[in-house]
């Protein structure tokens, strides 16, 4: 799955368009829901080495939330990392360059949405 490719699915599956809020990183899109502003989905391009990556250059990356007990599992299959620049608890990124599994992609970004719509914080 491309960057476009995903961007494309969010709107159609979300009716949910990009928001831009970083002045520093203008390609950083944020995808939030409409009633709570919330963020399911953070699209953004970072260096390669910043992933443990070999090579040059820069790649897109989403980082979307994930249940505690799923993140050991997904680190294990291709294409997917600890969070970058998220808690690594909580959040967990997928390379967009077709190393990670599209369908598992759209499982995480479905999850991330569920998980992210609640309202209000949870009471302890």
């Amino acid at each position: 799955m491309t960057r476009a490719e995903l961007e494309r699915y969010i709107a159609e599956t979300y009716n949910t368009d990009p928001d831009y809020p970083f002045e520093d990183s203008p390609d950083a899109a944020v995808f939030r829901h409409a009633n709570n502003r919330r963020w399911f989905a953070l699209v953004m391009r970072v260096k390669r080495d910043r992933l443990g990556l070999s090579g040059q250059g820069e790649i897109d990356i989403v980082n979307l939330k994930c249940d505690q007990l799923m993140l050991g599992s997904m680190l294990m299959e291709p294409g997917f990392f600890p969070a970058y620049h998220m808690s690594k608890t909580h959040w967990i990124s997928a390379v967009l360059d077709g190393s990670a599994e599209e369908e598992k992609i759209r499982f995480l970004l479905d999850l991330s949405f569920e998980m992210t719509e609640r309202r209000g914080r949870r009471h302890k």
